[in-house]
């Protein structure tokens, strides 16, 4: 019999029966599809994802070399509306990415980024008449490492509460004495082992203007997210909210995370649930299974997600569950 007065989450199913929405870009170690950022609109009753494409480096167009955006009505097969290269914002590379409409009915994608001028990841959004119209040669800024006073931040997740817009990113912190040069110098310090890599929260009352409001889950003190600990989703249930984050133990495990599970009474402070190891097993053992967005419903979630294939590259999926 359970303890009524003990409640855990359990949130697991098996990555491998999940759909395959994208495949990666080649065969084989660094070449990527993922980081999806997902959304439904209420207006037009299409679903979207927004993610990246990434190669090796030396293989140009390497990194996070391109974007793009696809249109769904049932959350799983997908076609491609609109896409952009790193070029556009003279970046090295584009990571994660956001979409949202705006009451007006407008509609603005925000974008991480390395800056040429810094090498640090920053937050920066672009507006549009319709989702297919994005031109990231006129962005503006939304989040800079300087203006949080971290060494990066990047991988924006949007939600709203009424009229308040909420954004989770990724920030970066030295961990040491290190020198500009030696954290930023390859344009990714994430990638350096010089930095621990934390969640934060900002807020806005329309999307466009956004006040830090500081950290809301750091990595753990030992154990296999002492790394890197950076939320990838939250939603609501229960009356709690839920988040999805990616982690690792060491900067030899960057680009492969695994995903954990924590949740929060108010989205300023989020709690482990998966103190001990991950929530899910990678397919592919020591892998990356990562970059989870969830779209909750009443009577159905979609879980989108990236994951390693047994050659190295990754691809992107989604799980279709029903409400029981």
């Amino acid at each position: 019999m359970m303890d009524p007065q003990h409640w855990k989450q359990e949130n697991c199913f098996d990555p491998l029966a999940a759909t395959v929405v994208r495949e990666p870009p080649g065969a084989g170690e660094g070449y990527w599809i993922g980081a999806p950022g997902a959304m439904y609109d209420s207006q037009d009753k299409w679903f979207y994802l927004v993610y990246r494409l990434r190669r090796p480096r030396g293989v140009e167009p390497d990194r996070g070399a391109e974007i793009q955006i696809a249109r769904s009505r049932d959350g799983i097969e997908f076609e491609t509306i609109w896409q952009a290269t790193k070029d556009l914002v003279d970046s090295p590379s584009i990571e994660r990415c956001a979409l949202r409409r705006r009451a007006d009915g407008s509609w603005i994608l925000y974008i991480s980024y390395v800056d040429p001028s810094d090498g640090r990841w920053r937050i920066d959004l672009v507006r549009a008449d319709q989702p297919d119209q994005f031109d990231l040669r006129e962005v503006t800024p939304v989040l800079t490492a300087a203006d949080i006073g971290a060494e990066g931040v990047k991988d924006p997740f949007l939600f709203s509460i009424g009229s308040q817009w909420g954004m989770i990113a990724s920030y970066a912190y030295a961990a040491g004495n290190s020198s500009d040069d030696q954290l930023h110098g390859t344009a990714d310090a994430y990638n350096t082992g010089l930095i621990l890599s934390a969640t934060g929260l900002a807020l806005s009352d329309d999307g466009l203007d956004w006040q830090w409001q500081g950290q809301i889950m750091g990595p753990s003190a030992t154990g296999w997210d002492q790394y890197c600990s950076r939320i990838g989703c939250v939603w609501r249930e229960r009356d709690t909210w839920l988040a999805l984050y990616d982690g690792s133990a060491s900067v030899e495990e960057n680009y492969e995370e695994r995903v954990g599970l924590s949740w929060s009474w108010d989205l300023k402070q989020f709690h482990r649930l998966t103190p001990e190891g991950p929530l899910l097993r990678p397919p592919v053992p020591g892998r990356a299974l990562r970059y989870f967005d969830v779209l909750d419903f009443p009577d159905q979630r979609f879980t989108y997600f990236e994951m390693a294939r047994p050659d190295g590259s990754h691809d992107l999926r989604v799980i279709h569950q029903q409400s029981e």
